[in-house]
């Protein structure tokens, strides 16, 4: 597959081949659960008072599902995808992504995890504001160590295929809300992650730019089998790009619910898009 971008129905730059090869990552993986969490457990002390964040969460997500956590402020929603991250160890209970339990692996591992397998997505963005753009983009590969031209031809790929391509040399400041939020996007899939996480990814968006944002993460989700799990209070939101939607209250799992009219991503879809 070129790196030419064409556009999609909804104006969605389709998606180009895989911006650097897959680490540590077992195509199997896509027939079984990509993320298994088993009765996890992060409880915190302040004082005298424990805070109970995350309370006993069981649940697993496909290889290649979007799914969506939902919950209000303070159910644990996105101390569980923090979990996942890799950002924080639970206090006990496994977090197992492609079989591997991240409780039992180094500072080191984890890091290689955070750098490989997984991209995240922030509401605040994190662009670093001394940086342009393309360096933003870029970091992940420096840490990766991928040679320096490599970095800046792939990094170009990245941000044309979010539609930013003019705006490469520019400072964060100098971008909209929507803007920022596509270069972190382009960021957080130059290493072609396995896992794109989402916390609350369209938080400092107007509607129009959110549903910009989403319609991207939908298409990265369809075209390349990429599990997708988003962190959000909107239920509107979920119901419209998730396949399935887990509610969170007071740190545990209250229900659960499937979106019909979401679009499943078949098994063996990733390994297609791997091939082409």
């Amino acid at each position: 597959m070129g790196s030419a971008s064409h556009s999609q129905p909804n104006g969605v730059p389709a998606i180009p081949g895989a911006a650097i090869p897959r680490q540590g990552g077992d195509s199997s993986a896509v027939h079984g659960p990509a993320i298994r969490v088993e009765e996890l457990f992060r409880h915190y002390r302040m004082g005298e008072t424990v805070i109970r964040a995350v309370d006993g969460v069981s649940l697993a997500v496909r290889a290649g599902e979007f799914v969506a956590l939902l919950g209000s402020s303070g159910s644990g929603k996105s101390s569980v995808l923090n979990l996942i991250a890799g950002l924080d160890r639970p206090t006990s209970g496994s977090v197992i992504v492609h079989e591997r339990n991240l409780a039992q692996l180094s500072r080191e591992e984890l890091a290689q995890y955070r750098l490989h397998t997984v991209g995240m997505v922030f509401q605040s963005f994190n662009l670093i504001a001394s940086m342009t753009v393309a360096e933003n983009v870029e970091l992940p590969m420096r840490f990766a160590e991928v040679e320096r031209g490599r970095r800046a031809s792939l990094a170009q790929e990245a941000l044309t295929r979010v539609g930013l391509q003019a705006r490469m040399n520019h400072r964060p400041s100098e971008l909209s809300g929507g803007e920022q939020q596509r270069a972190a996007l382009a960021r957080a899939l130059i290493n072609r992650p396995q896992l794109l996480l989402a916390d609350e990814p369209t938080g400092n968006l107007d509607s129009r730019t959110g549903t910009e944002i989403m319609n991207m993460v939908r298409e990265f989700n369809q075209q390349l089998g990429m599990t997708v799990v988003m962190v959000t209070h909107e239920r509107a939101l979920a119901e419209r790009y998730a396949a399935r939607m887990i509610f969170l209250a007071d740190g545990k799992v209250v229900s659960e619910e499937t979106n019909a009219g979401t679009v499943a991503i078949p098994a063996g879809r990733e390994q297609r898009q791997e091939q082409q």
